[in-house]
């Protein structure tokens, strides 16, 4: 953890503060050590400096507070939770390292994770931290840098419009990726133009350039002088997709002369390869190779670096279960993400059943939007009635999908795909979920998992287990 003079904390927050000495600054009484500093952080349920006592007695120096002094030495600010802003902003000012922000109604983890892997390979790289990544986990990201951080990653999560703001204020991006603008939280923002009016709050310190996916609500509201750059798959050749590996062909987009042409040449047409499937992932990783480019790495570094990325923690994790194999991509569902990973698992594994669960935060047309989804899948893999669209080749994966639909709203995914004439069950909680699997699935059988995260479906794999 970064340690801060007194001068310096003054520097930054503009409090009245005597003294001397170096600190490190904690919000969490639990962890808390010797000699840092406690800063008392509040929310809608708890305030920190109700526990300024247990702070001390665990051993602080000192504490950070708004109301009644606790202490001898303790600093006086307006609010908490702007002091932390305010000193993580100094640490970013001080070490300088090249800031990446990434935000996205969906894919902004496993990006953030690519990014990561790339940019590893040439510079001592520092990120986000699991998602973390509201404006606490943003002054524990920078915070917790080691000081020769070249390159500082930060996820940007929002719930609301001015969250994302509000943290790019004091992160001061030289780069920005935004990854999409889809339907998740619009129970909470209403429509996808204020989804994309909050993705978009990113540019608002931006320093250099925005990466961005190439859609008509991105650069509707990508209001930025500076440079800007959109992708999408369709700017992909795939050469080769199978389970667990992706190779493909990415083009730049043809860029001005100022390189010269033969910079151009070497950065056009390129071969990149991923250690996973999906075409949303190649997706994804275009972004990570254009910031490759624009902090100077070569191609076999950017190669390099996509091939050793791995999906983190409840990303299509893969396991063996008496003789079942799991898929559990079961961290976080949208209607875009939904659609994308399960005709990925469809496309690509033998004897596939499917478990859809509810998906949350769509507002008052969740019904529709979960139907939505029903009617994308039944087309591309049903038998009927729409022959002209279906691509699924039922010979080639072992016979035609079942589904599994858990809980009130997943249920109506399950309604269109019996409209196509597939096989849906459907079942009201996890535990009836994993007896069923156990009392009817043969072993061999490849059991994919997606939801929101609030459907626990871990609950299911624990069961099978047990």
């Amino acid at each position: 953890m970064i340690k801060f003079t007194l001068e310096e904390i003054k520097r930054a927050t503009g409090a009245q503060i005597d003294g001397e000495g170096s600190f490190e600054i904690s919000t969490d009484t639990r962890t808390i050590k010797k000699g840092d500093l406690y800063l008392p952080l509040k929310g809608a349920n708890f305030d920190g400096e109700n526990f300024c006592d247990k702070a001390l007695e665990a051993g602080a120096a000192g504490c950070f507070y708004t109301k009644e002094k606790p202490c001898e030495f303790a600093i006086k600010v307006e609010d908490t939770l702007t002091t932390y802003l305010q000193i993580a902003n100094f640490a970013r000012q001080k070490y300088n390292p090249k800031v990446i922000g990434v935000t996205g109604s969906s894919g902004k983890t496993t990006t953030k994770e690519m990014i990561y892997s790339v940019i590893s390979e040439k510079f001592k790289t520092h990120k986000t931290f699991s998602n973390h990544n509201n404006e606490i986990g943003f002054c524990q990201t920078v915070l917790s840098m080691p000081e020769d951080t070249e390159v500082l990653i930060v996820e940007m999560g929002m719930r609301g419009l001015g969250e994302i703001e509000l943290i790019t204020k004091y992160a001061e991006p030289d780069f920005a990726v935004i990854t999409n603008a889809g339907s998740a939280h619009i129970g909470r923002l209403g429509s996808l133009d204020n989804i994309a009016k909050a993705k978009c709050e990113i540019t608002t310190a931006l320093k250099e350039t925005l990466i961005a996916h190439d859609s008509e609500c991105l650069r509707k509201f990508a209001n930025f002088d500076g440079e800007k750059i959109f992708y999408s798959i369709n700017d992909v050749e795939i050469l080769e997709k199978r389970s667990g590996y992706s190779r493909f062909v990415y083009p730049l987009p043809c860029p001005t002369l100022e390189g010269g042409p033969e910079s151009l040449i070497s950065r056009r047409g390129n071969v990149y390869e991923l250690n996973v499937e999906g075409d949303y992932n190649i997706e994804n990783s275009l972004s990570a190779i254009e910031i490759g480019y624009k902090l100077g790495m070569s191609y076999d570094e950017i190669k390099r670096g996509l091939l050793a990325y791995r999906p983190i923690e409840k990303r299509w994790e893969a396991q063996n279960i008496k003789g079942f194999n799991i898929i559990n991509d079961s961290y976080n569902a949208n209607p875009e993400s939904m659609k994308a990973s399960v005709s990925t698992f469809l496309e690509l594994y033998d004897k596939p059943v499917v478990i859809l669960g509810n998906m949350g935060e769509l507002g008052e047309n969740e019904v529709e939007f979960h139907r939505e989804v029903g009617r994308y899948l039944g087309k591309k893999f049903g038998i009927c009635p729409h022959p002209e669209i279906k691509d699924f080749d039922p010979s080639s994966r072992g016979g035609y999908p079942e589904f599994l639909t858990v809980g009130n709203l997943a249920r109506y995914i399950g309604e269109e795909l019996e409209k196509c004439g597939l096989d849906v069950k459907s079942f009201d909680n996890n535990i009836e979920t994993s007896r069923y699997i156990l009392d009817n699935l043969n072993a061999g059988s490849t059991i994919f998992l997606k939801a929101s995260r609030a459907m626990k479906f871990e609950e299911i794999i624990e069961k099978l287990k047990n």
